[in-house]
């Protein structure tokens, strides 16, 4: 049986055999010659059929379709004539697996929400397809950080008996006799890990949000990237972790992806230089009443407050991240730790590119203290008793945060909407396919 060869493995076998296999992705019929484009994961490639010359390859070929799946062995000839990558394949046996039919439900003319509703016919081709080995690559360069620099991988639950951000956007649950939730992120359980004395810990995992918006930052479910760490000093020790992770990550990228994302998407992959530039919440609002974007009583950056503010440091320090730290108490999760003042959390957005893609914090790992602030943002205590409990027998200083994967590849591709990098997107109106 003869081995497959992927099609950017082709010019290293003209003058041979090969058998490629991949879906139609063009057809152009003449009199006397039929030309396919095939495509697979690795590329595409031309296949040329003379007809008079082989006509079982043309009866075989008489009715296929666009999108078909087809096997075809023949030789591989380099061909200067052919644009795509000068090279062709010029069949001896074709077998067609799978007739498409025709015609296809989405094509370049189709609108958003018929591209989502066939969302993989549409992920079909190499330039959708590439965002996705960018992610592999994203998600393995962090990965690799985070084991080479000590970290231990997390698995949390993801059906939980209570909320994790005091209660709000909650997916319930019948659960057995009782209910539950699904989890809103890994929050508690990498408290618990520091607990356990894990020391430094990470999980790639799902996390799932109730939100009834509809905007294009916003989706039902989502992949988190996730890190906590102990025996810190403040939350600047949580933003040197990430700013560390994040450079090493997109370095990656870069080598491997730069030039395709930069071919297809016009977008040159940056890799950030350390430290990113940090200004308090109270010194991005003045920053932006400078320029006339007044906040006013609103105690967090409204969006077009983001975009502005990373428009500044871009044009101060040529840099696409900036961290906002020093957020009130009143916008913050009950569990970030606080100052003295009892009115400013230890805590910090980043934002690239004028999106906000990361919040993490210092945590409060001091068992009454965090009582209390549980009871004065009215989280009922009643439903905390297990994770309360993580700070009962002694708890490390530790903090983290937790990086949104869609919004880092709709800021790396300089894409409109996380729809756009979701493989199956869920949001309040789509649940299919």
């Amino acid at each position: 049986m003869q081995e497959r060869t992927y099609i950017k493995e082709v010019p290293a076998h003209f003058g041979e055999k090969v058998k490629v296999q991949g879906l139609v992705r063009t057809i152009r019929d003449q009199k006397k010659m039929l030309f396919l484009v095939i495509e697979d994961i690795t590329g595409a490639v031309q296949v040329a059929v003379h007809k008079p010359s082989a006509p079982e390859v043309a009866a075989e070929l008489e009715h296929i379709t666009v999108g078909s799946a087809v096997t075809i062995i023949g030789s591989a000839v380099h061909n200067t004539s052919v644009k795509l990558g000068e090279m062709e394949v010029q069949p001896d046996s074709v077998k067609v697996e799978c007739l498409a039919q025709a015609p296809l439900p989405v094509d370049e003319n189709s609108g958003p929400e018929a591209r989502l509703d066939w969302h993989y016919l549409w992920l079909r081709h190499g330039k959708t397809q590439l965002i996705y080995k960018a992610q592999t690559v994203l998600e393995q360069a962090m990965r690799e950080f985070w084991i080479d620099n000590g970290f231990i991988e997390l698995h949390s639950p993801k059906i939980v008996p209570e909320a994790s951000e005091g209660g709000a956007e909650l997916f319930k649950i019948d659960y057995f006799e009782g209910n539950a939730y699904l989890a809103q992120s890994p929050q508690f359980y990498k408290q618990m890990a520091m607990s356990a004395g894990f020391d430094k810990v990470f999980e790639i995992g799902p996390a799932f949000r109730a939100d009834p918006s509809s905007t294009r930052r916003h989706a039902s479910e989502f992949t988190s990237l996730d890190m906590e760490i102990s025996w810190i000093d403040s939350h600047e020790d949580v933003m040197y972790w990430e700013e560390k992770l994040l450079a090493h990550a997109i370095g990656k990228l870069k080598d491997a992806y730069g030039k395709e994302i930069k071919e297809q998407y016009g977008v040159d992959i940056v890799v950030p230089t350390v430290p990113f530039p940090r200004v308090t919440l109270k010194e991005a609002r003045e920053m932006l009443a400078e320029i006339g974007h007044v906040i006013g009583h609103k105690a967090d950056l409204d969006p077009e407050g983001e975009r502005l503010l990373c428009k500044l440091i871009k044009d101060k320090h040529g840099h696409d991240f900036v961290f906002v730290t020093d957020y009130p108490a009143a916008v913050r999760a009950f569990y970030h730790m606080r100052y003295d003042d009892n009115k400013t959390t230890k805590s910090f957005d980043l934002l690239w590119k004028g999106q906000e893609v990361t919040t993490g914090a210092q945590r409060e790992h001091r068992y009454e203290i965090l009582k209390a602030q549980a009871v004065e943002k009215g989280v009922p205590l009643e439903g905390l008793h297990g994770y309360l409990d993580f700070f009962k027998y002694g708890a490390p200083p530790h903090g983290g945060c937790g990086i949104g994967l869609a919004r880092t590849l709709v800021n790396l591709f300089e894409l409109e909407k996380i729809a756009d990098v979701t493989f199956a997107f869920r949001n309040r109106y789509r649940i299919t396919p």
